[in-house]
């Protein structure tokens, strides 16, 4: 645990086509978390748009970051124009060489697949996209919330809620955790058990998997250009 009289500087990657509660969940918790400051940061100052169409707003550009104790990686359909920005990636690489900890919430996994950073961690993401973390030279460990040292991996979308509260409790203590957990009520009682694809209907599981077959592919595609580069030999 951070000595808590250092101010925690935390940060998160803002694009075009992020899912934005990969976002605004880790946001809501990490924002929190006493005597820190949180900021996010994109290629330039312009406002973009969420998958959904939700306008969203940077603080400051990628180069006027400081170093940060915290860096935060969401994901979202707009992950895969990214996955050749060595503008981003190089950010993403530097700034995760210098962190005390990364958040990476659902596909901002593959982001940081990308920037390299994966190689022999354990990891976690979307469940559409878990087939393709041992591109990245990961070992896939299909869990919510995955804890690989100073790294948090989170599953899809609100799994980012747990993993923030998980990081709150590794960065300021487990009662501080739960007093944001308080704070904001989260007690999860969804009205329907078909949150992953163990629970979810099997007609349901086959639209979803339709639904981001092309997407899939694309992400395929790319991650086998990037295992390529990368020199991960793959068994499959």
């Amino acid at each position: 645990m951070i000595p808590r009289d250092h101010h925690l500087t935390i940060g998160s990657l803002l694009f075009e086509g992020l899912d934005q509660i990969d976002l605004t969940g880790p946001f809501e918790v990490l924002s929190q978390i006493p005597n820190s400051t949180f900021s996010v940061y994109a290629k330039t100052t312009d406002p973009v748009r969420d998958i959904h169409g939700l306008r969203l707003s940077p603080d400051a550009p990628l180069a006027d970051a400081p170093q940060l104790d915290v860096l935060h990686v969401p994901g979202g359909y707009g992950q895969e124009a990214l996955m050749a920005d060595e503008e981003v990636l190089g950010w993403v690489r530097a700034q995760a060489e210098g962190a005390k900890a990364v958040l990476s919430v659902c596909t901002g996994a593959l982001i940081c697949g990308a920037a390299g950073l994966l190689r022999g961690r354990r990891a976690t993401t979307h469940w559409s996209a878990l087939h393709l973390l041992p591109y990245f030279g990961a070992t896939v460990v299909p869990e919510r919330v995955v804890v690989d040292g100073n790294w948090v991996f989170a599953g899809g979308v609100t799994a980012g809620i747990d993993g923030a509260l998980q990081l709150a409790a590794e960065l300021r203590g487990v009662p501080a955790a739960q007093r944001i957990q308080l704070a904001i009520q989260y007690a999860p009682e969804p009205p329907f058990d078909s949150g992953t694809p163990e629970t979810a209907p099997a007609d349901v599981l086959a639209a979803a998997r339709d639904g981001v077959a092309e997407l899939t592919a694309r992400r395929e595609a790319t991650a086998r250009r990037v295992a390529e580069q990368l020199g991960v030999a793959l068994t499959t």
